[in-house]
């Protein structure tokens, strides 16, 4: 597949992201809910794309207060019926719409989720392929959890994909306190606002209410609430124990790493060029334009196309013939 090329009339970043998060087209896709038990008592909401016994099945997380009906989640589902592949999109705790029941919630680098969805996975689908495809923060956690497990990775997970990663989680905060990247990182924190004060509800010591309005930025929602909600020190200690970097010269299936140099939700300097250089395992792809989840390329007026998803159902199609 040729290299990634804007589209000549979006090229600037912000354009690319925006196109990505609200503008961009996706084709209708038929989900069904299922809500899966988790055995602390929780429960994952997943939705589901239909399709043929033991075809390969793509498994989706999604990113920073998304959901699996994110735009760029339904895009990859899409994208892998239209190769006649099933899908699963994946809700992370307190995503689907409800709240979830526990304290907890998710964070980037929580990963006993995403083993025990791929195990469920395979005693449901004993014989599929599965396949794994992570966005934003979901690429995050997608790609510890391939770390972690190395060479112990199930035989039925067959290769991954994972889209405008923040690779770094610290020089990814950072990133957002910047310029117009404030803009993205206002929504995102006032989302994780929203959120953690429905949990009050149920569980009132969480957090002070004063001290969580006055919250304005992701550090200071990590420091306050994502930390020590989920057992770490501090939010130092959070970001550093949860990064993917770290993990990545442990991979052992084919991975595919797409990030965009001008992302505004990552410096570029934090792309891991060294870690995909010594791991024959990773494959990568740096374009130097695409911001945040864009990639949107073709001609005007002509349909826009994401290249991002085409190249991932490329590599994942290479990597299951």
């Amino acid at each position: 597949m040729s290299p990634f090329q804007p589209a000549w009339w979006c090229r600037h970043r912000h354009a690319q992201t925006i196109w990505g998060a609200l503008l961009r087209p996706v084709g209708p896709v038929a989900l069904t809910r299922q809500r899966w038990e988790t055995p602390d008592g929780d429960f994952l909401d997943l939705d589901r794309v239909a399709g043929a016994p033991r075809t390969p099945i793509l498994i989706v997380w999604h990113g920073l207060e998304g959901s699996a009906r994110s735009k760029p989640v339904l895009g990859l589902l899409a994208a892998a019926r239209g190769r006649g592949w099933r899908g699963i999109g994946v809700n992370l705790r307190s995503c689907s719409g409800e709240p979830n029941r526990l304290r907890r919630s998710y964070h980037g680098g929580e990963t006993a989720d995403v083993a025990w969805i791929i195990q469920r996975v395979m005693a449901e689908e004993p014989g599929s392929p599965i396949l794994c495809a992570g966005v934003s923060l979901g690429g995050n956690r997608l790609l510890k959890y391939l770390g972690e497990q190395g060479e112990a990775l199930p035989a039925a997970v067959r290769a991954a994909v994972a889209i405008s990663t923040p690779f770094e989680l610290a020089q990814s905060v950072g990133a957002l306190e910047r310029g117009f990247s404030g803009f993205y990182m206002g929504r995102l924190v006032g989302r994780l606002k929203a959120r953690t004060r429905a949990t009050l509800a149920r569980s009132p010591n969480l957090v002070d209410p004063r001290a969580l309005a006055a919250v304005r930025t992701l550090a200071e929602f990590d420091e306050l609430v994502t930390a020590p909600v989920h057992g770490f020190r501090d939010a130092a200690d959070y970001w550093r124990a949860s990064s993917s970097a770290q993990f990545l010269p442990r991979i052992r299936r084919p991975t595919l790493l797409i990030n965009a140099e001008d992302d505004p939700f990552l410096p570029a300097q934090a792309l891991p060029r060294a870690a995909v250089a010594a791991n024959r395992w990773l494959t990568a792809e740096f374009p130097a334009r695409g911001g945040h989840l864009g990639f949107l390329t073709g001609p005007w007026p002509g349909w826009p196309a994401c290249w991002a998803d085409e190249r991932a159902m490329e590599f994942l199609a290479t990597a299951i013939n």
